[in-house]
């Protein structure tokens, strides 16, 4: 969880001050030194160790801020949709693929989306028959900066008028005290990353612990809000099965089953490039231990029998609980489906579809 304590340094974009949010950033953060810099500087430094995790700094970013996640066609994807509201964590998690996977330090708020919102609305609202599942989950944590940021403040009542679209909002914190002061409930997900309690106290630093993250899950539940949650990267360390089976009894303690919409699957992998940044940053981690191979899309992956494995002991124990959870695999292949999961999409199309239809309209008074 981040509080602002945490930003000792405010960095300013000369192109950022027009922008409401940078003033309300500003008032926010009072006491916080700020200075200003050039925009689209392409001086390129050595990234410093702690990635400028106590940086926030302040652009209008000139990208696209609808974007499909980054899949790969040799494994089976989600169609999921990336709302790019910023970049980088103030969590540090070992992990982390975002380590490696921008090369430019500091919490970075795009504080120019709101003037974007109104094109990505129209795209949305000019295709009626399509579902859009929105997330700004991907590149960065979507609540760790909303004390800050006011993101959810400004997303949620927008998506909420959507019936072709959900907005999903995926964290490891539990700052949810903007998403319960909304009076909005309606096409909207609040999902929770979860591991093992081993790996979030060895592995997540400056993330809350699993059963904290189940309490603000809780509150979100009861408040009347769909949940999802994601065991992503799921690691095959010493007594793993003993660890993930700790946290799907706490599920079993804190939230009602039939409130999910879903529940993602994936396993530790990583590009190659990863691993040096890591073993730098966090020279006791042990989430390199394990029989990794070259996957198809260059990631280092555990050995299919060991993601079979996992995978299956995460499903049978899931269906114990609660057997019609949205239990999918992110960027896996048919094969490992099959194996883990005991049947398969068969596509990415498939696999949308499928998500799709846990989402519809008239589903979701059945999760409520």
């Amino acid at each position: 969880m981040t509080e602002h304590g945490s930003i000792n340094r405010l960095v300013i974009e000369t192109d950022a001050y027009d922008y409401h949010l940078t003033g309300h950033i500003i008032q926010t953060l009072p006491n916080v030194p700020r200075i200003t810099a050039p925009a689209y500087n392409t001086n390129k430094k050595p990234l410093p160790p702690d990635m400028g995790k106590h940086t926030l700094r302040l652009l209008s970013f000139k990208g696209d801020f609808l974007k499909p996640c980054p899949g790969t066609r040799n494994y089976i994807c989600c169609g999921y949709q990336i709302l790019n509201v910023g970049t980088n964590c103030p969590l540090d998690c070992s992990y982390c693929i975002l380590q490696d996977y921008f090369n430019k330090p500091d919490l970075r708020v795009f504080v120019n989306y709101e003037k974007e919102l109104d094109r990505i609305f129209d795209h949305i609202d000019k295709n009626p028959s399509r579902m859009f599942r929105i997330g700004t989950g991907e590149f960065t944590d979507s609540l760790a900066l909303d004390p800050i940021t006011q993101w959810s403040k400004v997303l949620i009542p927008r998506f909420s008028a959507r019936k072709n679209a959900i907005l999903e909002l995926k964290t490891k914190t539990i700052n949810i005290d903007n998403i319960i002061k909304s009076k909005y409930r309606d096409r909207i997900i609040i999902s929770w990353s979860l591991n093992s309690q081993h790996i979030c106290s060895t592995e997540e630093h400056r993330a809350p612990a699993i059963k904290r993250r189940l309490e603000a899950a809780r509150i979100c539940q009861r408040e009347g809000f769909v949940l999802g949650f994601h065991f992503d990267p799921i690691i095959a360390y010493p007594g793993w099965k003993k660890g993930y089976l700790e946290t799907i009894e706490l599920m079993d303690k804190y939230i009602d089953p039939k409130g999910i919409a879903w529940i993602s699957m994936g396993s530790m992998r990583f590009m190659p490039t990863l691993k040096t940044i890591v073993m730098k940053r966090h020279p006791d981690t042990r989430i390199f231990i394990g029989e990794f191979i070259d996957g198809l899309d260059g990631k280092k992956r555990y050995f299919k029998p060991i993601r079979i494995e996992l995978y299956g002991f995460m499903r049978e124990h899931l269906e114990r609980w609660h057997n019609d959870l949205g239990l999918y695999l992110c960027m896996e292949s048919d094969e490992i489906w099959k194996k883990g999961l005991g049947w398969s999409p068969g596509t990415s199309e498939g696999l949308s579809d499928y998500l799709d239809s846990r989402v519809l309209p008239e589903r979701w008074g059945a999760y409520r």
